[in-house]
């Protein structure tokens, strides 16, 4: 073999080596690179993240889940291993890019007809392409604020009418004062515009205390159909002056434990209703009776009445503050619409509920179920 042939595969032979080393080099590199692991996360965050009550994930440089809490999947905001809200993701990235905290409140619906949820979604970049995101539940508080509001607006309302029915009577009497009967007459109405603002500032507290203590803390045993007898006593005249009838089907093993004087304010509050809304000659019956299902022993107190009855659509709102089902009537009679929030803040304050039977021109009958006390008769007769 000539030597310039020789050179010439001497060159071939190494451009043809080059050329397979560097194929070597960048296939072995694309190996590396799709073999890299996804970053990996300090065991103490992932713990931290994964046992925090609220919604919170983080999130790897392509947007992967690589930890959650345990309600994030339930927070309409992460679905599997990814974000499902776009305005989510969208926030999720511009926070990695500008290496800045981003913030967002959003609406996530729940769907089965209920109204959407408002989240505050916050994250933060953590480096190395992961992102932190925490969405708070703020729905509750809204809520609460709304009620707030429509409380304070209410009051303001109730108050304004029987003070300026005050106001004007004032003047009224000034005007008439050299007409004694028209005082008189002026001065009767201004006694009752007073006795129902009293009543309304009264039913006021008496709610503001239900919801800043606990009727438990000074709970003893209750004799249910001793405290129904008292209360008839003190209703009877009210009955009689409307031509009511009052009935009363006692269980002598009718006891609960809970604050005496919330319990009377529940079941004085049922009685007067149902005496109110009830017309000349008709009865209102309270039962009493011991009943017993899987979570335990109550006490079942069933106010009736064959009274106008409440429509159907009504219903679900004779629980809300100031709702009135008649307010004409309601207002004659001195009602302030506070009576059956306070008498369901009773019920749930004791571990009970109240619920509501009605038909109209048939009556209505509401049931105070309470936990029934069962003392310990052995233990009674030890220590006597």
């Amino acid at each position: 073999m000539s030597p310039l042939v020789a050179g010439a595969l001497g060159v071939v032979l190494g451009v043809l080596i080059t050329v397979l080393v560097v194929t070597l080099l960048r296939a072995r590199q694309q190996a590396a690179v799709a073999a890299e692991p996804p970053p990996l996360l300090p065991p103490q965050l992932r713990t931290v993240v994964e046992h925090l009550r609220g919604a919170a994930a983080i999130f790897g440089p392509h947007d992967e889940l690589l930890a959650q809490s345990q309600s994030a999947a339930s927070s309409g905001v992460v679905r599997g291993s990814r974000v499902v809200h776009p305005e989510v993701l969208e926030l999720v990235r511009e926070a990695r890019r500008d290496e800045e905290p981003e913030a967002l409140n959003i609406d996530v619906p729940t769907g089965l007809g209920l109204p959407a949820r408002r989240l505050a979604v916050r994250v933060a970049p953590l480096g190395d392409g992961l992102v932190l995101l925490v969405a708070d539940d703020r729905s509750e508080a809204l809520r609460v604020d709304e009620t707030r509001r429509d409380f304070v607006a209410n009051i303001t309302h109730e108050l304004k009418t029987p003070i300026g029915a005050i106001s004007l009577l004032a003047e009224a009497i000034t005007e008439s004062s050299d007409d004694p009967a028209a005082v008189r007459h002026f001065a009767g109405r201004m006694t009752t515009e007073t006795a129902r603002l009293n009543e309304l500032i009264s039913q006021i507290i008496a709610l503001s205390r239900l919801q800043s203590t606990d009727p438990l803390l000074a709970a003893v045993p209750i004799e249910v159909d001793a405290v129904i007898d008292e209360l008839f006593d003190q209703a009877r005249a009210q009955a009689e002056n409307r031509r009511v009838t009052l009935a009363h089907q006692r269980s002598s093993e009718a006891v609960i434990r809970g604050d005496r004087r919330h319990i009377e304010a529940a079941l004085r509050n049922l009685i007067q209703n149902a005496i109110a809304y009830s017309d000349a000659g008709a009865r209102v019956a309270v039962t009493t009776r011991m009943t017993h299902d899987a979570t335990g022993d109550w006490v079942e107190i069933a106010v009736s009445d064959n009274g106008i009855g409440i429509a159907e659509a009504d219903q679900p709102r004779v629980f809300e503050r100031f709702f009135r089902v008649d307010y004409g009537r309601s207002r004659a009679n001195g009602g302030t619409g506070l009576g059956l929030s306070i008498v369901k803040h009773i019920a749930s304050a004791h571990g009970g509920t109240v619920t509501l039977w009605s038909r109209l021109g048939q009556g209505s009958t509401f049931t105070l179920r309470l936990p029934a006390h069962l003392p310990d008769h052995h233990a009674e007769g030890t220590a006597a």
